[in-house]
């Protein structure tokens, strides 16, 4: 029995065995779904010349790529096969070929025809998804895009790059994303690519043309054919007939770090910025009309009554302290009350009549003999005023000890003495007994979470363990109420006795109030006539009585002589001064502005042709409009009527494909200031679409100038291109204006590719092959320099007359006093031997005269006033800081006393970066004041190295620094002044030597304009 069942399961072993083999070997068929999506806008096209042959190069890219795709098996086990289809697209999109076999895809692709125009990579990429995912066969195919274009677009309607990219993954379809050519944006070709980078962008490109000609890069092709093959195969290749459940394997090693994500999307608007340092202070504006008084404000409602606060826990009692040092004895006590009256005293006995002496001269007068017996009681008197206390007797003789008194009552307390000094610290008293412990107190409140700690080092990966099961989230329990206190403990035991106090002071207590008076003893016996006395004194003047009536009027006296002609009065107080011719002058000049010099052209018609297709940019379409606006503020009044026979009138044309073309017309009424031309042309939007320079030619003089030109007017158009024209359009279009004699063309090309002569070729057919009118850059940034300005000014306007009116003075600037804003003053004295040492003398005299002017700052913290520094200059790196900024009128004296001749040669701009660096910030620390004006004062003729000048100019803006030249003398370079001087001519002073500098109207001129 055992053998058969043995028999039995290895019959039925070998017949799944054979069942597993079979199934094996069976190849899987995999379906590839390859979709080329191209660029045919006008940014690709014009790449390469002549229009369109980039496109026809990445024609032949695709061809090339697709005869490369063969149905094959791979390993034996996956057996591949190709379905393709494709579409070009600019603003709009074109399906050339929709997904079908290698061979009618190949005969389709001659249908592309480049479309020109914006280049919109968004919906072009939602398209695609849309034409792939179109009749699903019943096997699902794996899905490949390759999109070949520069990642430069003009406009974003389907949502932009990076929303229609994550779509098309979603719906699982990988995208390639080639290079059209070298000329591309990096960031919107990654964006098109699926994750990571490095597979399906990997700097892959179509056509390379840096070599002068078109080469297809046949590399791309085979590495993205390999990839695809690659992907089928893992894709594809899914096989469970051979498969059994094994031991599970160790744990791989850590992989890699991943491949760097894709930009993610622009963060939100960041919070606003602290608010700037504050400007310098303007000038004073003329004042202003005084307002309406505004209406009375309602009365604001009462607010409410604050909520009562909590009360806070109470705190804990302190430890008894230690037992101090006996004090000193305090100060003596308040003066107690008057004791109590003595008894009277027994009256003395009467002495025995002594013997009479012989008359002896008369005497000095005697003593006042002894009272007599008292009168009536008189009435009181006023109470008189207590008397100050007597001097301290002398000390009388030790009396006999008396017999000890009883004790008296005891006084009131003596106020508390003064605080002794800290006793020194009693020995340790012998520990008490430990209290009873008292209750447990509740939970202290948690405390502040501490500071993060440092990253610790990576760690190895630890197994897995198994996941537990998840737990409910506890609930934050209430807080608890506080506990009682425990109760206090026993105090210690007393500390042995401290050292006896130093003896108390000694010194007698303040003197007693007298004592009461006495009652009068008892009536003495009669004493002896006293001598006469001396006469007495007369009496005082009695008071006088009253007046007496007025007697009658008396008769006027006679006339008397004239007198003789007084001295001449006092000069009286100086009248205010009267407006003199130049104030008159000022007030009008300030109110109406009619006394400024005008320049005049005559009557011109101006038409700019200005390029706005997608080529040319946002950024450079706004240069454009800019150029234009700077332009035009040259050339003088501005007339106001389309049909004024003096003035400027501007027409604007700008122009893209055919259809596109926008204008602000010659003869529009609304244009009818300089200021509503300006808004109109600030108001055009970039069109971005193709490039019909021709028809755009003839489209401004049907419009704009055959109808709309005024009669007398003298009319020059300015056409402004960046590149070959649309090979669509009529090329002999191009001369269309120069079929006008009295129309003058000036054309500006923009790019190396008028370096070539057949590019430039059909810029002088545009100039009508006129010398001088065409113009050239490499960017468009020059068509605002200042430079370029000022040769198109020229141009436009050869022959300018500048009508000035006949003014009396000139105008100083009106700017606030030195006293009402703070100025940081740096002379920059030349110190090279043009200069002189007498001219050198003379200049260190005026900086002394303008520091003696100017009212200083009080401190090196005041934030109010001026302050000067002094820099001497010479050759580069020669230069004398001789001193910096300071505010001490003294020490700035006794500075400029001891300055030297340099008699050295003259780098100017390498000394204006030496001030920036060492007066103005040194070492990242700004040493002028942030509020304050940073005037740099040049004592230069300008004749100097021209060296570093543009970088000492540029260092000079950016510490905001405000220049002022005094050049004096004829021989100057007028250019380097300029430039010193950022162009204000105004801020150049100029006299015929240095004298000038002690004239009083040189120095009153420069203080105000410094001020």
């Amino acid at each position: 029995m055992l053998a058969f069942e043995t028999i039995v399961l290895c019959l039925l072993f070998g017949a799944l065995t054979h069942a597993q083999k079979v199934d094996c070997n069976q190849k899987r068929e995999c379906p590839i779904h390859l979709y080329f999506t191209i660029d045919t806008s006008e940014t690709i096209a014009l790449q390469e010349s002549p229009p369109g042959a980039l496109v026809e190069s990445i024609k032949l890219f695709m061809k090339e790529f697709v005869d490369q795709l063969n149905e094959e098996e791979i390993r034996g086990a996956v057996k591949i096969s190709w379905n393709i289809g494709g579409l070009h697209f600019s603003q709009t999109q074109e399906v050339f070929s929709s997904i079908q076999p290698k061979d009618p895809f190949l005969s389709s692709i001659e249908k592309i025809r480049y479309l020109g125009k914006g280049t919109y990579i968004d919906c072009a990429l939602r398209k695609m998804s849309e034409e792939m995912l179109l009749g699903t066969p019943n096997t699902t195919p794996l899905r490949f895009a390759v999109v070949i274009t520069d990642g430069h677009v003009t406009g974003n309607p389907c949502g932009g790059i990076k929303v229609s990219a994550e779509d098309v993954r979603d719906k699982g379809i990988r995208v390639f994303a080639v290079a059209a050519s070298t000329n591309i944006e990096e960031t919107g070709l990654k964006e098109i690519a699926n994750s990571p980078a490095s597979v399906f962008r990997n700097d892959f490109i179509a056509v390379d043309l840096s070599q002068g000609k078109p080469i297809i890069h046949t590399e791309t092709i085979n590495r993205i054919i390999k990839t695809i093959r690659h992907m089928a195969f893992v894709d594809c290749y899914n096989v469970s007939c051979l498969e059994t459940k094994g031991q599970p394997g160790p744990k791989g090693h850590r992989g890699q770090k991943g491949a760097k994500g894709d930009n993610g999307e622009a963060g939100q608007k960041g919070e606003r910025g602290r608010p700037g340092d504050p400007g310098i202070e303007g000038p004073i504006g003329q004042p202003g009309t005084k307002g309406e008084p505004g209406p009375k404000g309602e009365k604001g409602e009462i607010g409410t009554q604050g909520k009562k606060g909590v009360a806070g826990i109470p705190g804990r009692n302190g430890t008894d302290g230690q037992k101090g040092k006996i004090g000193r004895i305090g100060a003596p006590g308040c003066k107690g009350d008057p004791g109590d009256r003595g008894p009277d005293g027994h009256p003395g006995d009467v002495g025995e009549r002594g013997i009479p002496g012989t008359d002896g001269e008369k005497g000095d007068p005697g003593r006042p003999g002894r009272a007599g017996p008292p009168g009536p009681d008189g009435d009181g008197g006023p109470q008189g005023e207590r008397g100050s206390n007597g001097s301290p007797g002398i000390p009388g003789t030790k009396g006999t000890p008396g017999i000890p008194g009883s004790p008296g009552k005891r006084g009131e307390d003596g106020r508390r003495g003064e605080y002794g000094p800290k006793g020194e610290p009693g020995l340790d008293g012998t520990k008490g007994d430990k209290g009873e412990m008292g209750p447990e107190g509740l939970r202290g409140l948690p405390g502040e979470p501490g500071n993060k700690g440092a990253k610790g080092d990576t760690g190895l990966p630890g197994p897995r363990g198994p996941p537990g099961a998840t737990g409910e989230t506890g609930k934050n329990g209430t807080r608890g109420d506080p506990g009682d206190m425990g109760p206090r403990g026993e105090p210690g035991q007393p500390g042995p006795k401290g050292d006896p106090g130093r003896p108390g002071f000694s010194y007698p207590g303040p003197r007693g109030d007298p004592g009461d008076r006495g009652d009068p003893g008892k009536r003495g016996p009669p004493g002896s006539r006293g001598d006469c006395g001396q006469k007495g004194e007369p009496g005082d003047k009695g008071t006088p009585g009253e007046p007496g009536e007025p007697g009658p009027t008396g008769e006027p006296g006679l006339r008397g002589p004239r007198g003789d002609p007084g001295r001449d009065g006092d000069p009286g107080p100086e009248g205010d001064p009267g407006l003199t011719e130049c104030d008159v002058m000022n007030y009008i000049r300030e109110t109406c502005g009619c006394c400024d010099c005008e320049k005049r052209c005559g009557a011109l018609d101006i038409v700019f042709v200005i390029d706005s297709s997608e080529s040319v940019g946002l950024t450079n379409f706004t240069l454009e409009k800019n150029f234009v606006i700077n332009t035009i503020n040259r050339l003088g009044s501005f007339a106001k009527d389309p049909q004024s026979e003096s003035g400027t009138r501007v027409g604007v044309v700008q122009y893209s494909h055919s259809g596109t073309f926008q204008a602000i017309r010659l003869n529009d009424p609304k244009i009818d200031s300089l200021t509503a031309f300006k808004e109109a042309v600030k108001r055009l939007e970039w069109i971005a679409g193709g490039t019909w320079t021709p028809s755009a030619l003839k489209f401004a003089y049907d419009n704009l100038i055959r109808d709309s030109r005024r009669a007398k007017a003298n009319v020059t158009v300015v056409v402004i291109t960046d590149g070959r024209f649309d090979p669509r359009d009529d090329d002999t279009l191009l001369t269309y204006l120069c079929n006008d004699p009295n129309v003058d063309v000036s054309a500006i090309g923009i790019g190396d590719m008028f370096e070539q002569i057949e590019e430039n070729e059909s810029l002088q057919s545009i100039a009508c092959q006129k010398e001088g009118r065409v113009m050239g850059m490499r960017r468009f940034a020059d068509l605002v320099a200042e430079e370029f300005i000022d040769k198109i000014e020229t141009v436009l306007c050869p022959d300018p007359v500048i009508i000035c009116p006949d003014l009396p003075c000139k105008s100083e600037p009106a700017v606030a006093s030195c006293v009402q804003r703070p100025v940081d003053v740096i002379f920059m004295l030349d110190g090279s031997e043009r200069m002189g040492l007498e001219n050198h003398r003379r200049a260190k005299e005026f900086i002394e005269n303008v520091a003696r002017r100017l009212i200083l700052a009080d401190s090196p913290t005041d934030d109010t006033k001026a302050r000067l520094a002094l820099l001497q200059f010479g050759s580069a790196g020669d230069h004398r800081e001789e001193f910096p900024l300071m505010h001490n009128l003294t020490e700035i004296v006794d500075s400029l006393a001891t300055v030297n001749y340099l008699d050295s040669s003259s780098a100017l701009g390498n000394a204006i970066i030496y001030a920036v660096n060492n007066l103005v910030i040194r070492q990242s620390q700004r040493l002028s004041r942030r509020n304050a004006e940073v005037a740099f004062i040049f004592i230069t003729d300008g004749i100097t190295s021209t060296e570093q000048l543009d970088e000492g100019v540029s260092a000079m803006k950016r510490a905001e620094g405000v220049p002022t030249v005094i050049a004096l003398g004829s021989d100057t370079d007028e250019e380097v002044l300029r430039k010193v001087s950022l162009g204000d001519s105004s801020a150049i002073f100029r006299g015929d030597d240095f004298s000038v500098l002690s004239k009083s109207a040189f120095f009153e001129r420069f203080i105000r304009w410094i001020c």
